[in-house]
Parts: structure tokens; C-alpha cells; sequence
């Protein structure tokens, strides 16, 4: 019997370190539990013009605050970052795109798209 050194049974962190599409696979699930969160806040918003004048502008002003603002650009984000996401795993589903360099390009080019389609959707909603 050899001796052989002591390693974990399963690799982890240790012996994997976070990668580009490790990262974006992780950040695709957070979006998509945000997306919960945002929807509800949506719902909110629209029981609320549906049910009283006085509720719909507390909750109207609450999103017209800085902080309001702050979470309708991270829920926008986390929308557009969930599509995009969705899409590369799409286009993995259907046997294209495993070769090394396109999964880093497409992982990383799902966080940049999704950070500019977000600053043109809020660009556009500014300045309209």
C-alpha cells in the first residue's frame, strides 16, 4: 500500500477556482431569484394604480426616490442579465458554443451586454 496524501473527496474550491462561466452561472441564478422580488414590486405597483389614488402615489414615490430608482436599474439589469443568460444556455442546450474560448467570450459577454442594454434602456428612458 502506497502513501498517498490527504485530498478532499469531491473537488471544490480548493482545486476549482472561480471561473467566467462558474461566475455567470451563479450571477444567472441570482437574477433569476431577484426577478421574484422585482416582479412582486411590479404587482405592488400596478394593484396599487388599480386600487387607490392615495397607495399608488406612496408606492409611485417610493420608486421615484433615489433608492426606488437604484432597484428598478438592478431589477432592469437582473432581467436583461437573465435573458441574456438564458439565451447562452439556450445556444449551449443546442450543442454549439463549448469550445473554451466561446464559453469565457459568451460568458463574459453576457455581463457586458446585459450592463450595456441596461444603461441604454435607462438612457432612453431619461432622455425620452
Amino acid at each position: 500500500m502506497t502513501d498517498t496524501p490527504n485530498r478532499p473527496l469531491s473537488p471544490h474550491l480548493q482545486i476549482y477556482w472561480p471561473r467566467g462561466n462558474m461566475i455567470m452561472s451563479i450571477v444567472h441564478r441570482i437574477t433569476g431569484t431577484a426577478l421574484y422580488a422585482g416582479s412582486a414590486l411590479l404587482a405592488l405597483w400596478l394593484i396599487t394604480a388599480a386600487w387607490s389614488p392615495d397607495g399608488f402615489a406612496l408606492v409611485n414615490g417610493v420608486l421615484a426616490s433615489w433608492f426606488g430608482q437604484l432597484v428598478l436599474v438592478g431589477f432592469t439589469w437582473a432581467v436583461l442579465h437573465h435573458l441574456i443568460g438564458g439565451i447562452r444556455h439556450l445556444i449551449w442546450d443546442s450543442g454549439a458554443g463549448f469550445e473554451l474560448p466561446t464559453v469565457n467570450l459568451m460568458s463574459w459577454g453576457t455581463l457586458v451586454l446585459s450592463l450595456l442594454l441596461t444603461a441604454a434602456v435607462w438612457a432612453t428612458a431619461l432622455y425620452a
